[in-house]
């Protein structure tokens, strides 16, 4: 009997009967995955380290500030909920290209206004965009020959694009005269290169799971909030989620209370975000091969802990090796993101696991960084802001080993 950590997941590759397209080119598939992984992070990540330029340019508050930090979890919560129901409508692959063009528009427009509102709205679209990807591209790999592979290079382009939008945003608005506006802007300019892979893609899938008004016999299944395994997965990726978002939107600034440049405090962020590179390298195939999952998700929380500490105590003495240590807490999150696919056996099931776990994890997120922004502007230290987020890593710790039970969320629900 196998159990979700050792099924190496259904088999796509053969001729299609059930009415659903056939899979494209493992190559092109793998390209695809890739490059719509790296654009789905940069308008979260890219704001963090020119939060203060921002803020100056267009008069914005600290409580506004901290709104657009909590402006992902927002919108990839909302927005994401209802991705599935997009999905059926109209098609899986179409609605992964709707979200990229939004992407597109929301980055490169939002960088040219000279108004909050409309910056405010125009980074809701991006990221509205992102959050249609972030539920339906696991859904779609799934559904592709060799999961694995594709699920470890989805999650290494997540980690990759945040990283690369922190570790640049600041060189590039010091290098140009537009300042933090080419920062933002170009962004927009690299989700382009995602459109053109996808549009191929949604041309050849007409025919999608849960796709154009279909429903398939998982639809009708238990409710998915009734599955113990979702429920913990989604708690797992909304403390992770909430931890990573309040680093983007406000370790940069943390650093720089402490008294360090703008640009050391972006490569800080950078270096804590790559470091869940190798975390999205090994994470999927741990999961695939290894009988328990349990001394990760201790090692993840007591990581969180620790990281956080150090900050506290001493954020600038050894401020490299708080973001090494809470980059290593952050392969959490490629964990949570590969147990989507692990956990489910149906792509369908997968899709409704992606839209329950995502939205509702990352509305739980998006709490965070707003809290951060008010407890900074009413105390003017970070000291309760980082006990808090030392209790979080108690809490990532139990809901990982409350997830980390070999369990299939189909047999959960009866479907």
């Amino acid at each position: 009997m196998t159990t979700p950590a050792e099924h190496p997941g259904p088999d796509h590759s053969g001729p299609d009967h059930s009415g659903h397209a056939r899979p494209i080119g493992p190559a092109f598939a793998l390209v695809a995955a890739i490059l719509i992984a790296i654009n789905l992070r940069p308008g979260a990540s890219s704001v963090g380290p020119v939060l203060e330029e921002l803020t100056a340019g267009l008069g914005m508050s600290t409580a506004v500030a901290g709104f657009v930090t909590a402006l992902p979890g927002l919108c990839f919560g909302a927005v994401g909920a209802i991705a599935v129901l997009v999905a059926r409508r109209i098609g899986m692959t179409t609605g992964i290209v709707l979200g990229l063009v939004s992407v597109v528009l929301g980055l490169i427009v939002r960088a040219t206004v000279d108004n909050t509102a409309a910056f405010l709205a125009l980074t809701t679209l991006a990221l509205g965009g992102a959050a249609i990807g972030n539920v339906l591209v696991p859904a779609w790999i799934k559904r592709q020959p060799r999961d694995v592979r594709l699920m470890t290079a989805y999650s290494v382009g997540l980690t990759a694009g945040g990283a690369l939008a922190s570790a640049l945003v600041a060189p590039i608005s010091s290098g140009s005269s537009l300042g933090w506006r080419a920062g933002l802007g170009v962004w927009g300019l690299l989700a382009l290169a995602a459109v053109v892979p996808w549009t191929v893609i949604a041309l050849r899938e007409r025919k999608t799971p849960g796709g154009r008004g279909s429903r398939s016999r998982t639809d009708h299944a238990g409710r998915i909030y009734r599955s113990p395994s979702a429920i913990a997965l989604a708690v797992i990726l909304g403390v992770q989620s909430m931890n990573a978002y309040i680093q983007f939107g406000w370790l940069p600034q943390i650093y720089r209370d402490a008294g360090l440049s703008a640009g050391y405090a972006g490569l800080l962020m950078s270096l804590l975000t790559s470091l869940t590179l190798i975390g999205a390298l090994i994470m999927p195939t741990v999961i695939a091969r290894s009988p328990s999952l349990h001394p990760w998700m201790y090692a993840f929380g007591a990581l969180l802990i620790i990281g956080n500490a150090g900050l506290l105590l001493a954020p600038a003495t050894l401020p490299w090796l708080w973001a090494v240590i809470l980059g290593a807490s952050g392969f959490a999150f490629p964990t949570a993101i590969a147990l989507i696919t692990a956990r489910t056996r149906d792509p369908q099931v997968t899709a409704r696991l992606s839209g329950f776990v995502q939205p509702l994890g990352y509305m739980f997120a998006a709490i965070g960084p707003f809290v951060v922004g008010l407890i900074y502007e009413a105390t003017g230290t970070w000291t309760i802001v980082l006990i808090l987020l030392m209790a979080s890593g108690v809490v990532l710790t139990l809901a990982g080993l409350r997830v980390s039970r070999p369990a299939w969320v189909d047999d959960e629900l009866g479907a």
